[in-house]
């Protein structure tokens, strides 16, 4: 059973912003690699941002640097997607995910299967 649970999704048109959320619990995911991956019909997963929970390194894939910001809140046990300047091709059901840094996190999370990820938050962006 899924322990991450994302919210925040929906649609917006180009430029805009969304925040996505996930409820991260710490005591089963101390001390892991945290973020965000994507994907969209037909394509293969993206990982977007993660964060090691360790040292609070931040890393973010290409596409969206400068554009998306991964932060997170201990105290709520919460994991955060700060999306600005949103384009068409950043459509996609995104995911949250936490797994142990077997790799770097944004490997990481790109990974991450059965209980390591949520079930995934609709973005739709419109031109």
């Amino acid at each position: 059973q899924a322990q991450l649970v994302e919210s925040g999704g929906g649609s917006v048109q180009a430029g805009g912003s969304l925040r996505l959320s996930c409820v991260v619990p710490r005591d089963t995911y101390d001390n892991y690699c945290m973020g965000w991956f994507r994907q969209a019909p037909g394509k293969e997963r993206e990982g977007v941002a993660a964060i090691d929970d360790s040292s609070g390194t931040t890393t973010y894939a290409d596409s969206v640097k400068g554009r998306f910001t991964i932060s997170k809140d201990n105290a709520k046990n919460m994991l955060y997607l700060q999306m600005n300047s949103l384009k068409p091709e950043d459509t996609a059901m995104y995911y949250c995910a936490a797994d142990a840094p077997f790799a770097s996190c944004l490997v990481v999370v790109a990974r991450a299967i059965g209980r390591y990820r949520g079930q995934g938050t609709q973005v739709t962006v419109s031109s």
